[in-house]
Formats: C-alpha cells, sequence, structure tokens
C-alpha cells in the first residue's frame, strides 16, 4: 500500500531566489540518495515538485509544492524519522523556509 508525502513550502521573501533554486534540487535529489540501509536500494518510488502556479489564489503564501511516494508506510517513517540523506536535507533549509505544511496520505483511505 503506497502512502503520499505531499509537502509545501513558503520560502521567506529575503532568501536569494539561487537559494531557493539550490534548496528544490537538494529536495529532488532525494529520489536518488535515501537509500534501504539493509539493500543499498533508493526507496523513493516517485518525486517531484516545483514553484506554485495555480490561478486560484488560494495558497495561503505557499510558494513550492512537492510530492514523494513511497512503498509502504514503513518506508515513509524511516525517510521522516531517520534517513540521514532526508535529515541533512532539512537541516539545509533552516533559515530558508518560513512554513512546511506536510500531509500524507493512502490512495483511497478517507
Amino acid at each position: 500500500m503506497s502512502v503520499t508525502h505531499t509537502v509545501l513550502f513558503r520560502f521567506k521573501s529575503d532568501v536569494n531566489p539561487d537559494e531557493v533554486k539550490a534548496a528544490c534540487a537538494r529536495f529532488l535529489s532525494l529520489k536518488n540518495t535515501c537509500i534501504r540501509p539493509a539493500s543499498n536500494v533508493a526507496y523513493i518510488k516517485s518525486l517531484k515538485g516545483g514553484k506554485d502556479n495555480s490561478p486560484e489564489g488560494l495558497q495561503n503564501g505557499i510558494t513550492h509544492g512537492f510530492v514523494v511516494e513511497f512503498d509502504s508506510v514503513e518506508d515513509r517513517d524511516y525517510y521522516v524519522s531517520k534517513d540521514p540523506s532526508h535529515l541533512a536535507f532539512v537541516a539545509s533549509i533552516d533559515g530558508l523556509v518560513e512554513k512546511a505544511v506536510v500531509v500524507d496520505f493512502i490512495d483511497g483511505e478517507y
């Protein structure tokens, strides 16, 4: 049962656009750098993201969105709490992000 992990950021307005692009590139690179410790195999099924371009005006200041898909709750849980690549990424955006929103779900579970 796959898990979809959605992450929304509001980058601080005074952050240099090149720093924002670099942070986004680091996030996207997690697809290849997050490795299962027992198998040494990358475990993120898919990862995509980009800058908000919605015309609806409902962003509440959110500037960027990312969607990460995992094969299992266990993979997601390892990613969130133990994966060294993910934890290093989180530390790297300290001071760049004003707000983060995370929503995870299993498709069809309500």
